[in-house]
């Protein structure tokens, strides 16, 4: 509509910050809201189309971005006391492209405190709450990205996900979260930039407006290490859906994780809406059995890196799950080092192997559903006790390890209307193709498009 001139970006600039003036209030999604400053961007915007110049890919779309991402005179907290006050000067390159193709920011939405965690809450802004139910999580920690498209604050955000934050909180909150292949959005700045634990990607309601940011947000960049070289236009919708039949992995639990009756009940359907579409499925998972080891070897090594410091000036004033990361990564022996990437070379020869029989593979995004806001993180799923605070997300971070893109797509709801997402995993550099299957699945179901309950 922009594009055609029947809505100016003021005019839809306009109408979001009405709709956020309205619902943030009771969910507590975006912590730093900048009012001003985006319709100053809009009429800029407008600006430029009356001007006849070229428009960009995102002309005067309001977008969001995660308060762990730096934006240039704009606070940016990391969801941590000791920085509520922090004023970057830069922008972050996932920020910056936006900007580039012509997003309006609107401001940053909540995340814990430095992204720790599937439960979006912290001391500087508090919990941001579930729009399906306000007595429960929305999940994380892109939780307040996925609860500001979820009520229509925004059409589209940024988020970034280690074990699952692109794609936990989208499960959680009916929309569409991908987590891209290690390096198709690359990062900066970046603590570890040849890591590929860590990856930023889009979130947005449907998988197009998912591509649609996308096709941004990608392509190469020499501040990033690892970044592909694949222009973000290859990603533009809109999206096509498979031509041929699909050989496709049904892993219910991922190789024997446990799974809550209600997860299991919301996703018993996938199997046969896939089969529907013409496509063979049958059950099967690649041998996950040591990702978990390696995934926490790993990301305690990457919290020791990036939150070292901090521990060392400020020690308690921390959150308590982040000084525990940082200790045990700081535990690690070399030989610990050495085993979790010897093993991980094993897993990506056995995820490449899979792929060799299977186009894709499919599991649930979280292995419970959004469960009460007071509860920090879940400690036991049918009778099996969890040790850690990240152990309840393994269906996610076992996929991390596999260091292949995965997309949580809307796909079911509990009997009490709490929203359960699928799992859609591909190989290696397939983000197209897991975008077209995805597109597949949701034009199949139309489960995106029930919204949240009105707020009283």
């Amino acid at each position: 509509m922009m594009q055609k001139g029947d809505v100016s970006s003021t005019e839809v600039v306009s109408a979001h910050l009405e709709r956020i003036h309205a619902v943030n209030p009771a969910l507590n999604a975006i912590v730093t809201l900048v009012s001003d400053h985006a319709l100053e961007m809009a009429a800029a915007a407008d600006d430029r189309k009356a001007a006849g110049e070229a428009l960009g890919l995102l002309h005067g779309l309001p977008i969001a971005h995660k308060d762990l991402a730096d934006t240039a005179g704009i606070r940016t907290t990391l969801g941590s006391t000791l920085m509520s006050d922090r004023v970057p000067t830069r922008n972050a390159l996932v920020v910056e492209r936006a900007i580039d193709a012509g997003a309006v920011t609107m401001g940053k939405t909540n995340t814990p405190e430095f992204g720790a965690g599937s439960q979006t809450f912290n001391d500087v802004f508090g919990p941001t709450l579930n729009p399906y139910d306000v007595t429960r999580t929305c999940g994380g920690s892109s939780g307040g990205a996925a609860v500001a498209l979820a009520s229509a604050m925004v059409p589209l955000a940024d988020g970034s996900d280690m074990g699952g934050s692109l794609r936990n909180p989208a499960s959680f909150c009916n929309v569409v979260g991908l987590r891209p292949s290690p390096g198709r959005v690359p990062a900066w700045p970046k603590a570890h930039p040849w890591s590929h634990l860590s990856t930023e990607g889009p979130m947005a309601r449907t998988v197009d407006d998912v591509a649609l940011l996308l096709a941004a947000q990608a392509g190469d960049d020499p501040r990033s290490p690892i970044a592909l070289e694949t222009p973000g236009g290859f990603f533009a919708p809109p999206i096509g859906e498979p031509t041929s039949k699909l050989r496709i992995a049904w892993a219910p639990d991922l190789g024997g994780l446990p799974i809550h009756a209600d997860v299991a009940s919301a996703l018993a359907h996938v199997p046969a809406v896939f089969e529907g579409l013409g496509h063979h499925v049958e059950p099967a998972c690649p041998d996950l059995s040591e990702a978990g080891d390696v995934f926490d070897t790993l990301r305690a090594w990457s919290f020791a890196l990036g939150h070292g410091d901090l521990i060392d000036e400020f020690g308690e004033k921390m959150k308590a799950t982040v000084q525990w990361n940082v200790q045990r990564g700081r535990e690690l022996l070399m030989q610990d080092h050495q085993n979790a990437w010897k093993v991980r070379a094993q897993l990506y020869q056995r995820t490449v192997d899979f792929f060799q029989d299977y186009d894709f593979l499919l599991a649930p995004v979280a292995q419970v559903p959004p469960f009460p806001i007071e509860t920090e993180y879940i400690t036991e799923i049918n009778g099996v006790e969890l040790q850690t605070y990240i152990e309840w997300m393994r269906v996610v971070s076992d996929v991390t390890i596999m260091n292949v893109p995965a997309i949580s797509m809307p796909a079911g709801f509990t009997d009490d209307g709490l929203p359960i997402g699928l799992q859609i995993v591909a190989a290696p550099r397939a983000d197209l193709a897991l975008l077209e299957v995805a597109k597949q699945f949701e034009t199949a179901t139309n489960i995106a498009a029930r919204r949240p309950p009105p707020l009283d």
